[in-house]
């Protein structure tokens, strides 16, 4: 998750967030070198006096100009395209989660599950325990089986919301009356924290998410449980 004073993304914890992060390190990359050198051309426009008569009119530098911008357009715009046909891309998922946003918390159902469902509060202040994080805990989590194609289902109950995981690459709006899908595959056992990333009202920030992912073995014992339970 996030730390105070950090200056990069969180930690990739699915393959298309790890896209993102080559393709947000090869847009800056480019952004980086086109910065250098526009500030060294303002540089030397401004220190020199001299001028050199062939640029003043010249095809061939025209032709660079107007050539060289498009080819920078097609090398950011092919990867960019490729993420987001793979941001997409839902094949075969091993389990259906549906999500519903309310004011102010998330309910989920396992679709998978006859009777599989329940609601996550956030925990408030008072109530957490040593090693908890404050706004981002909830009562209950969202466990999932590690290295599975998981298949979210997204709707809201009552206002916008928008179910987002940075660590997950996920950020899906929740709209009353349709039902929106995403999906992803965790790639490592761990614990993302998220929130709703829609303004929807006066306790917007006091509905986390929280996923959990655990390996097959024990996300049965889980659901076991949890279907006991019910």
């Amino acid at each position: 998750m996030a730390h105070p004073s950090q200056l990069g993304f969180q930690d990739a914890a699915s393959p298309v967030m790890e896209e993102l992060l080559h393709f947000h390190d090869h847009a800056l990359m480019i952004v980086f070198l086109i910065s250098t050198l526009v500030l060294y051309i303002i540089v030397a426009m401004v220190s020199t006096k001299l001028t050199n008569k062939y640029i003043l009119d010249s095809q061939e530098i025209e032709i660079i100009w107007t050539v060289l911008p498009a080819i920078i357009l097609i090398l950011i715009a092919l990867p960019s395209l490729r993420i987001l046909y793979l941001m997409d891309e839902i094949n075969s998922p091993l389990l259906t989660i549906k999500a519903v946003g309310h004011q102010w918390y998330w309910s989920y159902e396992y679709t998978d599950y006859e009777d599989l469902g329940f609601d996550a509060y956030m925990i408030p202040t008072q109530d957490l325990s040593p090693g908890q994080f404050r706004l981002l805990e909830a009562d209950h989590r969202m466990v999932i089986p590690v290295e599975s194609p998981i298949r979210v289902l997204v709707s809201a109950d009552d206002v916008l919301h928008s179910w987002a995981v940075p660590a997950l690459g996920i950020k899906m709006d929740a709209v009353p009356g349709r039902l929106n899908q995403t999906a992803f595959i965790a790639s490592r056992p761990g614990i993302f924290y998220g929130q709703c990333s829609e303004i929807c009202g006066a306790n917007h920030s006091f509905m986390p998410i929280v996923v959990e992912a655990v390996p097959l073995e024990h996300f049965e014992n889980w659901s076991s449980q949890m279907l006991e339970d019910a």
